[in-house]
């Protein structure tokens, strides 16, 4: 529960009191303190404060138990946002009559709150509790805080491991810094700083950063023209890859600019640019099925390269900001956003979502689930159904009686970035980050990371990257490399296999095989080239995700994918002629082998025959162990002679 909540329910509920108090039925007989009191409210009333408190005193000294002094002395005190002064006011005066009113009790137990007091704020608030006739607005706020005190003295007793560490004056600076974004390979840092300049006017901007090769940072630069304007850009959202930037703006002027460059939609607005070579593409708006007239901001753009999550408070919602996500349909439209839920969106507030590249937990800040105060961080998973988990509260330290958000947690699984203004820091709010304990971490991951590029010239290409889960048959990634580098960058989440397909109009395509079925610690990343064949005779793919029963010829069921892939491609090349081969390695009689690998070439050609495929553009043919790859003196080397392909043998 924030503070302005705190001090907006400490005046409802102290000027409730005030109101309820004829000054025919004040607790003091003493006509100069009544005097003294009544000119000390007609002060607080012309909004002179200092007079008003003068008077209060002095009320008080000539009737040290007239209460209504007290109480009105601890209300200056909280609209000052003097709340140590309001809460050492507020127990003088339960203490001075203790069944004055309840009032106190609750306005007292809630700035206890506020300042992570739980002891005392749970003790006044369930003595508030007890009266009878109490507010039932303020009934319903006092048990939620006394289930907050509850949760937060058991959360202290058992705190979680927490060190955080300071980023360095390469990325933190006297302003703020916050709203972290990191890509899958952990080499790429870009985060928002608030360049204020006054007091009335913040000038966000993006700045980013590159690990060097001793594992340091390199001094922060601001991102490319036409990012950074001379309005706000915030909380930025880099895909896996780093080419791919999502963020937030806001209109600064009716005309419904975005630092007078930008149209917008709403009060604040999703856009996204692309990274291409060194240089990123114009800023482009998400438009109106994201987009709404009310507020959008906070994006997570998932893994996969074709999810979103973002904060909005648009009509329909749970509560005063809630998290949806959408998706990127076929066609490259993104359906419209979807609530993820009450298990996760409550009455009050969500905010700073961050999915992982994992895909499945769900990193927020919220102060409307039970915790420590204010905006807590808390992670849900996403199981098998769909569905997201109870939402777990990271715990204290991590969260305290303050607000705490920005968490990005590295797609090792083990890192976490936070912003925080703690001491010791450069000024302001500074980039910091920690080890993130066990419970609370991500599913592991790994990444593919390369280059593609034309195998006869070298030249870099843009592809179209598809990871496939060989389980459900369904497309875990999509991504494409970069059109002038030809850079990639692939997230492999564990615990299944995938079949990965590079494709490009004019080429051959390219397979590949990750088994990552078995949870592993400090999973080892991938790095290949991929260079793509010029449709041309002669030239050979191999089927790498082609699977057979050892010592048969039947197709296994996740064989279904690659094949599809297949005919989809001679369909698409119409006139194409290809030769299939199957080959073993050089185990067992060689007859034997010949015509292993024959039934199994053949078994190919029927899937592509009953896919539509003229069986005049096929022929079929068993190479047994004539035609190695490598030597077979290893059972790694001899798997790798164990394949299916196909040549082109006319065009």
């Amino acid at each position: 529960m924030k503070l302005k909540l705190i001090i907006t329910i400490v005046f409802a509920a102290s000027l409730s009191a005030f109101a309820q108090l004829p000054s025919g039925n004040l607790t003091s007989t003493n006509k100069k303190a009544i005097d003294l009191y009544k000119s000390a409210l007609l002060s607080y009333d012309h909004f002179n404060d200092k007079k008003a408190l003068e008077n209060a005193r002095k009320a008080i000294g000539k009737d040290s138990s007239f209460i209504e002094p007290y109480l009105l002395i601890a209300n200056v005190y909280a609209s000052q946002k003097r709340i140590d002064d309001a809460i050492l006011m507020y127990k003088r005066a339960i203490q001075v009559n203790p069944r004055f009113s309840k009032t106190p009790y609750f306005v007292l137990g809630t700035l206890e709150f506020s300042r992570g007091n739980y002891k005392d704020a749970l003790h006044h608030l369930e003595e508030y509790l007890l009266f009878s006739n109490i507010n039932p607005n303020n009934a319903d706020v006092a048990h939620k805080l006394v289930a907050n005190c509850k949760f937060a003295i058991e959360a202290i007793k058992t705190p979680v491991p927490f060190k955080p560490v300071n980023m360095g004056p390469a990325i933190n600076s006297p302003v703020n810094e916050y709203f972290p974004a990191v890509t899958a390979d952990g080499k790429t840092f870009l985060y928002t700083r608030n360049n204020r300049t006054n007091t009335t006017h913040a000038q966000e901007d993006f700045l980013i950063s590159e690990k060097g090769p001793n594992g340091n940072w390199k001094k922060a630069r601001l991102i490319g023209n036409g990012i950074n304007t001379e309005g706000n850009e915030g909380a930025p959202s880099l895909s896996a890859d780093g080419q791919l930037l999502i963020f937030a703006a806001c209109q600064e002027n009716q005309s419904g600019s975005f630092g007078g460059q930008r149209k917008g939609i709403g009060s604040c607005d999703l856009f996204y640019t692309q990274k291409v070579g060194d240089r990123w593409t114009k800023v482009y708006n998400l438009g109106h099925t994201i987009n709404t007239k009310m507020f959008e901001s906070q994006p997570s753009f998932s893994a996969d390269g074709k999810t979103l999550y973002f904060v909005s408070n648009r009509p329909g919602g749970v509560g005063k900001g809630d998290i949806y996500v959408s998706t990127l349909d076929e066609k490259g439209y993104w359906t419209e956003p979807r609530n993820i839920g009450t298990k996760v969106n409550t009455t009050e507030k969500e905010e700073s979502v961050f999915i992982h590249p994992d895909g499945k937990t769900l990193y927020f800040s919220s102060n409307g689930h039970v915790g420590m105060g204010g905006l807590d961080i808390y992670v849900t998973r996403k199981g098998e159904d769909g569905k997201w988990s109870t939402p777990v509260n990271l715990g204290y330290p991590i969260n305290t009686y303050g607000d705490e958000n920005s968490l990005l947690v590295a797609a090792s699984g083990d890192i976490a970035y936070f912003a925080s203004s703690r001491k010791g820091g450069y000024g302001g709010l500074d980039m910091y980050h920690f080890e993130l304990y066990d419970a609370v971490r991500p599913g592991k991951i790994s990444y593919v990371k390369g280059k593609v590029y034309n195998a006869n010239n070298k030249v870099p290409l843009s592809a179209r990257f598809e990871l496939i889960d060989l389980k459900t048959q369904k497309r875990a990634i999509l991504s494409t490399s970069d059109k002038l580098t030809g850079e990639f960058l692939v997230t492999l989440p564990v615990g299944t296999s995938y079949a990965l397909n590079v494709s490009k109009k004019g080429y051959l395509f390219y397979s590949e095989h990750y088994s990552l079925n078995e949870l592993k610690d400090g999973v080892e990343p991938y790095f290949m080239d991929v260079p793509l064949q010029p449709i041309d005779t002669g030239n050979v793919v191999e089927l790498k995700n082609v699977f057979f029963q050892t010592g048969k010829f039947d197709l296994k069921p996740t064989s279904k994918t690659e094949l599809n892939k297949l005919v989809a491609f001679l369909k698409l090349n119409k006139t194409l002629k290809i030769e299939l081969s199957g080959h073993t390695d050089n185990v067992g009689a060689k007859q034997m082998n010949q015509i292993l690998s024959k039934n199994r070439a053949k078994a190919v050609f029927d899937y592509l025959v009953a896919g539509g495929i003229d069986p005049l553009r096929l022929t079929y043919k068993g190479y047994g162990d004539s035609k190695p790859k490598v030597s077979n003196d290893t059972d790694a080397k001899r798997a790798m002679n164990r394949r299916t392909e196909f040549k082109v043998v006319g065009l």
